[in-house]
């Protein structure tokens, strides 16, 4: 008489195991929004200090215009502009301007003008403490699919 596992007992152990799926797949989604959220936050704080160096550098002192990290995303940016490489003996601003983690929204830039500016991105985690209830901007095609963003202003 051979020994092998009935038609039953694989059945339940495939339901077992797909209902421990169930119930870890949303926590493992979840973290890996709060990990681009992370990034989004993180990209943000270095575009802000890379803005106040490039305002240290630039006279008269003023911002880049709008839509300069879209447009040049990848890209490194230094004291005489943008390249895909950054050139020796340069001062590097960011040696590649980064971009959303999912690539589906670019990071709002809007020079507001009197040297202050805002920089915004959507955040997929509607429960990021550090999350506005807001769109990036008010009044522009810009809005985020889980209305939640991260906004930081010139400091």
């Amino acid at each position: 008489m051979r020994k092998s596992f009935t038609l039953i007992e694989l059945l339940v152990v495939i339901a077992i195991i797909g209902s421990l799926s169930a119930l870890f797949l949303p926590n493992f989604m979840a973290a890996r929004e709060r990990a681009r959220d992370s990034q989004r936050k993180s990209d943000l704080r270095q575009i802000q200090k890379a803005l106040e160096l490039y305002r240290q550098d630039t006279t008269p002192v003023d911002f880049t215009i709008d839509g300069f990290f879209y447009t040049n995303k990848g890209k490194c940016w230094y004291q005489g502009g943008v390249a895909s490489s950054c050139p020796a003996g340069s001062n590097v601003y960011m040696s590649k301007i980064p971009q959303d983690p999912t690539a589906t929204k670019d990071y709002y830039f809007d020079n507001t003008g009197s040297l202050q500016y805002v920089l915004c991105a959507c955040l997929e985690n509607k429960a990021d403490p550090d999350g506005v209830s807001a769109n990036c901007a008010a009044g522009a095609n810009y809005t985020c699919d889980s209305g939640e963003s991260y906004v930081v202003n010139q400091p």
